[in-house]
Parts: C-alpha cells; sequence; structure tokens
C-alpha cells in the first residue's frame, strides 16, 4: 500500500517506516498495538490471535510485554498465538528450536495457556508434512486469522522460512534452508553442520493474510534489505518486498537499520536538506562516487544534475566545494595511528601528543581485533606505543566440537607421555561430555572452559605475528557471554564493573571499540553498551578527559568514505602480516557470518577484498593509491 507523505522524503517508500532512536523505542509501537488489542478483545469476550517471530529481533518487543503483563497487568489468557516456523528435525526441548525459545522468551514468563499457543511441528514424519502444514493453516482459519502479526526480517529478505523465490501465493510448507541462512544461524549450532537444512514455515500468502503487520529490523546490517523491501519493485527474490501488497504494514526499525533508506542515505535527492558540514561530505562524496570522477575534477554541472544546486548556491561554486572536501578527506589518512611525535598535527587525525600513547583495543571476541584493525595494531606496536588488546568474551560459543576434540586428543597423548594423572582425569572427562552432548546438545562448562582456551591460545599466537606481547592481551569473560548463548544475551552489572577495572588499570589515551549500530543483541553491541556504561563509572577520572574513541566497524564491513575520520594505509607487506595474523584463528576460518555475508569463506581473504576496495575509493576520489586502508570514526562521549 502507497503510504501517504506530506513533507515528500519518504516519497520512495511504498511501505511505511517509521524510524526510532533504539530498538526499544520501536517496540513501543508494536507492544501498544498489541496491548490494546488484547484489552479491546476481553473486553468482548474473544481471543486476540498473534502472529509471532523468533530470533534476537523480537525478543525486546516479548520483554516489553513481559514487563507489562507483570507490572501493568497485562493478561494473555485471551491470546492464541502462531507462530512463524520451526526447524525440521528438531524437538521441542531442543535448545534452538523455536518451540523452546518462545517459551524462555515469552510463554514461561505470562499466563497465555500451553494450548493457545502453536509452534509448527518439526518432528512430523516426513510423509505426514504436508497433512501437518494444511492442518496449521486450519487451526489460523479457526481461530478467526490472524489479527496482529509481527515479523523479523533476514539478510536475504526473508520473512519467516519463505526464502527468495517464495511467492505471495505460498502457503505454510516444509523449505529447504538457503545456504547463507544456515550459515548466519551456524554459531547458533555450534557449527554449519549442525544447522538442519529444512524448515517448515508460514507461506507468505499466510502472512498476508494477517489484518495488521509489524515489522521489526534493526541494526545496518538489516539497512539495505530494508531499503530494497519497502523502495524496490516487489519481487520474489526479496520475499519482505511482497508486503508492499498488504493494506496495513508497518516498519518499526531503528536508525542504523534505517540508514540506506533514500530520506536517510540520499536526502538532496527527495527534498531541501540542511548543509551542515558532514551533510556537505556526505554529498559530494557520493556525486563523486555516482559519477565517476575525481574529487577535483566535479563541476558546476555535475551538481545540478544530481538535486545539489542548493548546495552550490550555498556553498558553491564547484571548485571550492572540490578543494574543502579533497583537504578534508586527504586529512583523514594517516601512517601514524598513534599520532606522529614532534609533527604539526593540525591536519592529523590523532594528535602527536603525549607520545607513545596507551592504546587500548577492546575486541568483543577473539579475531575481530585483527580481523578489522591487525594492521594499525601492527603499526601501534612497531611505533612504539603501549598496546593492550582486550577481549571482552572467551568466544568459546563459536569453537566447532571438532577443534576441541583434536585438542582433547592431543592433550591425552602428552599426559600419556608425561604420566600426567590429573591432566589426563581431566582431558578424559571432557572428551566423555562431548559424546555424550552429541552434535545438537549443549556444551557443559568444562567444554566452554576448553573452548575458551582454544581461542586464547590463537590469540596469542595472532598477536605475536602483529608484533603484540603476548602479556598485552586481556581475557575478560565478561559474564553476560559465559552464562549466555547468541540472541539471548542480557548484559549486567558486573560486566560494566569488570571493563572499569581494566579502563582504570590502563588509563588508555586512546580506545579502539566496535559495536555501534549492530544489532542491539549481537556481542558487539553489548560489547559496545557495557563500554558505554563503563566509561559512564569513569567519569572524573583525570585519565578520560584526554582520552580519543575511535571506532571501527567490525568484521565483514567497513565505514563509509564520508564517515571516516581517520584512514590507515596498509602497504603490501603489513597487509600480509595482517593476513597471517587473521589465519592464526583456525577455529574461525569459515565460522563468522560476516563472511558468508559476501560469499567469501576465508576470513582472511574477506579481509584483504575490503581492506583493498576502501583503498580502492580513495584512489578514484582522486587521492594517493594504496595496497589497502583501514578506517575509523571518531566517537565522543
Amino acid at each position: 500500500m502507497k503510504r501517504i507523505d506530506a513533507s515528500g522524503l519518504s516519497q520512495r517508500e511504498c511501505i511505511a517506516v517509521n524510524i526510532y532512536p533504539t530498538a526499544d523505542e520501536a517496540c513501543l509501537q508494536a507492544a501498544d498495538a498489541i496491548t490494546d488489542l488484547i484489552r479491546a478483545r476481553a473486553a468482548e469476550g474473544k481471543s486476540a490471535v498473534l502472529g509471532l517471530a523468533t530470533g534476537s529481533t523480537p525478543v525486546r518487543l516479548y520483554r516489553e510485554l513481559i514487563r507489562r503483563h507483570r507490572e501493568e497487568g497485562l493478561s494473555f489468557a485471551n491470546v492464541i498465538s502462531f507462530n512463524l516456523d520451526e526447524y525440521y528435525g528438531l524437538s521441542g526441548d531442543h535448545p534452538e528450536s523455536y518451540r523452546r525459545f518462545m517459551q524462555d522468551q515469552l510463554f514461561d514468563h505470562v499466563d497465555i495457556l500451553a494450548e493457545n499457543t502453536h509452534v509448527p511441528d518439526g518432528l512430523a514424519q516426513r510423509d505426514d508434512v504436508l497433512a501437518s502444514c494444511q492442518a496449521y493453516e486450519e487451526a489460523i482459519r479457526e481461530a478467526g486469522g490472524i489479527d496482529i502479526q509481527i515479523l523479523g526480517i533476514g539478510r536475504t529478505g526473508h520473512i519467516g522460512f519463505n526464502e527468495p523465490g517464495s511467492g505471495p501465493q505460498s502457503r505454510t510448507r516444509l523449505v529447504t534452508l538457503d545456504s547463507l541462512t544456515r550459515r548466519d544461524a551456524a554459531r547458533d549450532f555450534l557449527g554449519e553442520e549442525n544447522v538442519p537444512r529444512h524448515a517448515i514455515t508460514m507461506g507468505v500468502g499466510t502472512i498476508l493474510e494477517a489484518r495488521k503487520v509489524f515489522l521489526l529490523a534493526w541494526g545496518e546490517a538489516k539497512a539495505k534489505v530494508i531499503a530494497e523491501s519497502v523502495e524496490g519493485t516487489p519481487t520474489e527474490s526479496i520475499p519482505a518486498s511482497l508486503l508492499q501488497a498488504h493494506e496495513d504494514c508497518v516498519f518499526c526499525v531503528d536508525e542504523p537499520a534505517s540508514s540506506h533508506l533514500t530520506r536517510v542515505r540520499y536526502p538532496w535527492v527527495v527534498g531541501p536538506v540542511e548543509w551542515t558540514a558532514e551533510m556537505t561530505r556526505k554529498a559530494v562524496v557520493w556525486l563523486a562516487q555516482k559519477s565517476g570522477k575525481a574529487l577535483l575534477k566535479l563541476t558546476d554541472e555535475d551538481y545540478t544534475e544530481n538535486s545539489m544546486a542548493d548546495l552550490l548556491t550555498e556553498k558553491g561554486p564547484a571548485y571550492d566545494l572540490n578543494i574543502d572536501i579533497f583537504n578534508q578527506t586527504q586529512h583523514t589518512i594517516t601512517g601514524w595511528p598513534g599520532g606522529k611525535p614532534d609533527a604539526d598535527d593540525s591536519h592529523r587525525p590523532e594528535r602527536a601528543s603525549p607520545f607513545p600513547k596507551r592504546s587500548l583495543v577492546l575486541s568483543p571476541e577473539p579475531t575481530d581485533d585483527v580481523f578489522c584493525l591487525g594492521g594499525t595494531l601492527h603499526r601501534l606496536a612497531n611505533q612504539g606505543h603501549e598496546v593492550t588488546v582486550a577481549y571482552q568474551t572467551s568466544g568459546n560459543l563459536a569453537v566447532p566440537d571438532t577443534d576441541v576434540r583434536r585438542a582433547i586428543e592431543l592433550i591425552i597423548e602428552l599426559g600419556e607421555k608425561l604420566h600426567d594423572v590429573a591432566e589426563l582425569k581431566f582431558a578424559r572427562s571432557v572428551l566423555e561430555q562431548l559424546e555424550q552432548k552429541g552434535a545438537f546438545g549443549e556444551d557443559t562448562s568444562d567444554l566452554r572452559t576448553m573452548k575458551g582456551l582454544i581461542r586464547r591460545g590463537e590469540a596469542r599466537s595472532s598477536g605475536r605475528m602483529l608484533g603484540i606481547d603476548p602479556e598485552a592481551l586481556r581475557f575478560l569473560d565478561l559474564p553476560f557471554y559465559e552464562n549466555g548463548r547468541y540472541r539471548r544475551f542480557k548484559a549486567g552489572d558486573e560486566d560494566v564493573e569488570r571493563l572499569a577495572k581494566l579502563l582504570d588499570e590502563v588509563q588508555p589515551h586512546q580506545i579502539f571499540a566496535t559495536g555501534q549500530g549492530h544489532d542491539p543483541l549481537s556481542v558487539p553491541a553489548i560489547c559496545f553498551d557495557v563500554l558505554v556504561e563503563a566509561l559512564k563509572r569513569c567519569e572524573g577520572a583525570s585519565w578520560l578527559a584526554d582520552c580519543w574513541i575511535w571506532l571501527y566497524r567490525g568484521p565483514g564491513a567497513e565505514w563509509e568514505m564520508h564517515e571516516m575520520d581517520m584512514a590507515v594505509p596498509l602497504s603490501p607487506d603489513e597487509l600480509e602480516f595482517k593476513i597471517k595474523g587473521i589465519y592464526q584463528h583456525q577455529t574461525q576460518r569459515s565460522q563468522s557470518p560476516s563472511v558468508a555475508k559476501q560469499d567469501v569463506h576465508d576470513s582472511w581473504a574477506l579481509a584483504r577484498q575490503l581492506n583493498s576496495a576502501t583503498a580502492q575509493v580513495y584512489d578514484t576520489l582522486g587521492l594517493a593509491e594504496y595496497e589497502a586502508i583501514e578506517g575509523f570514526k571518531h566517537y565522543s562521549l
């Protein structure tokens, strides 16, 4: 349904999109609609029928509904629910089944009747799957149809498990999962080989029959597919785009997830804008890239033909604009990420003094540091700065069982040679636990400890490759991660206190961190939130007044050109040091969802591709040509 927008800024959007500062605020609109529906139907003596989704996206919505149940008396006694999908082959008590997810995240915390909760049967016999799916459709019809459907969206544009190619007439059915979808779920299942190949899902046609639809999306990783879904032509290759045919569909997104919408990304194309310094830089860089010209070659005609005539009027002519943006971009480049001593730093991104600096690199999981700023780390170490790398979590959830088995067998063989009874006892116990849990079981405490130690060893090996003393590595093992699972993390006071203690100990002059703009329940986002809270606890400390914070984007992505405040070029040799550093993380060679995003199965190949592509952009803008570049964005508290 084409939305009506008096301002014209959202004129390209064919679905209503409401943008909120945070995911929590975005959830309130859906929570209010659900609350009003439940209470209105209860007053009529009728049931409210909800279509529910799983994954990290709706968790915040469910937490708000639980809060309203506990604190505001919202009863779910008259609610009937139907879940979108379920992995085929998983029992309801499997830790990664969607039935288990719903029990943990909502059903067990409210007064909904067990018989009113419906999740597709993941254990239906193959010959009975069709009948089971038809029965699910019939149950929805008998309940009166779905009043409000909650959706998330996958990076391929899938809704539910309706992968690309799903049509608007599709109904509840057994589907084969897309390879990208399976790789995205690899960490949940402790390895891609353990992810089910099939699932049962409501069809697009089933979803379109809901009276009202809320699609929720958080984080910059969803931005591109959100824009394609609401601004592009409806197509089966992006199933979410088929929601344009719905009469009452709303996308509720946070600011990072909205960043590819035309009104956010290129606002001058759809209406007047305030030409701040930031907006001007963004627009001129965009114009150069769109026209395929170097910055200094842009003409007045280029500006006027691309909806930027008012920029020329306000800040032109083109010659002056071009030189200004060229100089700004050139001044982001530095081979001294810690600042160059005894040098004029008026046009350098990082200050010259003090020198040497205490540089603290925060890595949400081992590999994030070397993948995103391995070259910068190498430079900092070589230039004499006091570098501390702190791994905020152990990363043990991302270690495949095969790597543990290999390590345990080595320990057993060594223990037998040395006649070390205690070591043999522990190793054999862990091996027995590994056998007992099987491919789909949850790791025991001993297994997670062993996996964490494996990742520590990889981090030390990688650090040595980059010139980082192993003694400069800190392993914080934040409790939110050690006590949780992917998509279900929740940080607490102990996490903040542990990081605040490290900050007070190191007293850094510069901090490198990531996580801003990520999915709120992702490890990087939670780690960033912990950092922000830890910095608040350090407020008033003398070192904090002289501490600069540099953000790196995260594995599998890089800042856009206009966002970069510091660009660190890498020589061919430095890039190779970085690649060798990444290679030390053997357990992660094909584990990262961000690697799958690019269809590059080797993490070091993706890192090379990203850093080389960034250097190529600088080159095409008319600046110096480099082998590779790592980019950073300045962050102010």
